[in-house]
C-alpha cells in the first residue's frame, strides 16, 4: 500500500499571563485591554484589525 503522509498540526504560541502585566511604581498596570462583558479579569485578544474576548465572542475594531 502507498504510505500515508502525516499532517503536521501547527502548535499555537501560549503567551504567559505575566506578559499582560506591568509593575510601575509598585502598582500593577494592565497592558491589555479588558472586556466590558466579562468583566475585569478576562482580556481581549489583539488581531490584525481587531479585539475579540474568547470567551464570549465580544468584538471590537480597530480604526
Amino acid at each position: 500500500m502507498a504510505e500515508e503522509k502525516k499532517k503536521e498540526s501547527k502548535k499555537t504560541k501560549r503567551i504567559k499571563k505575566s506578559a499582560f502585566y506591568k509593575v510601575e511604581e509598585d502598582k500593577i498596570v494592565r497592558d491589555h485591554k479588558c472586556c466590558p462583558k466579562c468583566g475585569s479579569g478576562v482580556f481581549l485578544a489583539s488581531h490584525k484589525d481587531r479585539y475579540t474576548c474568547g470567551k464570549c465572542q465580544y468584538t471590537e475594531w480597530k480604526k
